[in-house]
């Protein structure tokens, strides 16, 4: 047992003196490199977090709002430069908008709460991002634009809180032209392979974290970030990492995740969230139904019922194009499908015609500019 103890000690000591030998360009860098101003600006939400909001100006007549997926960032629309779906986007003349849901590296901000000492901090789910920052981002940018309602673009769980925003503040419905909805995660009845299995152990992995006080996960600072990237960070563990992480978990498809621009996912990918949103998730996945967190013995103070309500989808008035692929092992064509016939208004549905589409191409593949974002482009000038 002492031997033990001083391994792990001596580990995380170790882990400890991992730093990065270089800092990787941030959103407003990489946009810029790509030819484009930024405009960076805080949006403070009704229960007090700070995020961060990014805006490439356009037409201020065709505002679109893209959101990341889980323990992702703005970044991710903007990794692949001159070929990313923000530059792209902007490109066309459109105003784009790229927002941060609280706690990951841009929106780790809180009016009274510190992060690093308040555990409240870290109290939240997805269900927050699409009650709470969602309409404050969609306030924020339609009293810039003067529009009245705005495109938006999701990525996995970027999509998800649509959702929520939909089903529980239906309002906003009518301030969303369309959502283009990239591999959605709404359901997740159909995991397959490895995905299934990291689902099934995520209660586990959290109930942990809790125990010993760390309330956040794949943050930059955490030891399991400093570990992945010191492991996977470079072009020498491509064939590893992709094989054995990335695309088990997403589906493989190395053609469009090739190895010299792979560093750059892993200089920016994993950032933070909190363990409850990985607990919601993981909920999700065990009762084969979208609804709200669930608290256990507390449902009835929090919901008057001893179960945490359904979301109610038939809400979600807004129109919706739904775009799937084959190959996803995260958002797959069967809980799509369920997906799609929950919802009252949606406009398309389309399996990507690439037959190793998986969930991570659509932000990061080498030719999305050639099978995606043309389709993106058509739904845009008929519904947005």
């Amino acid at each position: 047992m002492k031997l033990i103890i001083i391994f792990l000690s001596t580990l995380m000591v170790t882990l400890s003196l991992l730093t990065r030998s270089d800092t990787p360009m941030d959103f407003i860098e990489m946009a810029n490199d790509s030819g484009y101003p930024v405009g960076e600006y805080d949006v403070v939400t009704q229960d007090g977090y700070i995020l961060k909001l990014f805006h490439i100006p356009g037409d201020k007549s065709k505002p679109v709002l893209l959101m990341h997926g889980v323990i992702d960032s703005a970044d991710t629309f903007v990794l692949r430069k001159k070929r990313s779906l923000a530059i792209a986007l902007a490109n066309a003349g459109y105003d784009v908008w790229i927002g941060n849901n609280r706690g990951n590296k841009y929106s780790r901000r809180h009016q009274y709460l510190d992060p690093n000492t308040d555990r409240e901090f870290w109290d939240y789910s997805f269900h927050e991002f699409g009650y709470y920052d969602l309409p404050a981002i969609i306030d924020f940018v339609l009293d810039n634009t003067g529009a009245k309602s705005l495109s938006a673009i999701g990525h996995s769980q970027g999509n998800s809180i649509f959702l929520v925003l939909g089903a529980t503040r239906p309002e906003y419905n009518e301030r969303i032209r369309v959502l283009v909805s990239l591999s959605p995660i709404c359901y997740l009845n159909n995991l397959k392979n490895t995905a299934s299995q990291v689902l099934k152990l995520l209660p586990a992995i959290t109930r942990f974290l809790s125990i010993i006080g760390q309330e956040e996960i794949f943050s930059e600072d955490t030891v399991f970030a400093r570990v992945f990237r010191y492991i996977c960070g470079s072009k020498k563990s491509y064939s590893f990492c992709t094989n054995e992480i990335l695309f088990r978990l997403a589906g493989s498809d190395p053609e469009e995740l090739e190895v010299d621009f792979y560093p750059s996912v892993i200089a920016h990918y994993p950032t933070g969230t909190s363990n409850k949103n990985a607990i919601h998730l993981s909920q999700v996945g065990a009762r084969r139904t979208f609804a709200e967190f669930d608290y256990g013995y507390r449902n009835l103070d929090i919901y008057n019922t001893t179960v945490s309500p359904e979301y109610d989808l038939s809400k979600v008035t807004m129109k919706i194009a739904l775009l799937a692929g084959l190959n996803d092992e995260l958002s797959t064509i069967k809980d799509v499908t369920l997906l799609r016939n929950k919802l009252p208004n949606v406009v398309e549905y389309s399996v990507v015609n690439h037959k190793k589409f998986n969930h991570i191409d659509a932000v990061w593949g080498r030719n999305m500019h050639v099978y995606l974002f043309p389709i993106i482009f058509d739904i845009l000038s008929k519904h947005g």
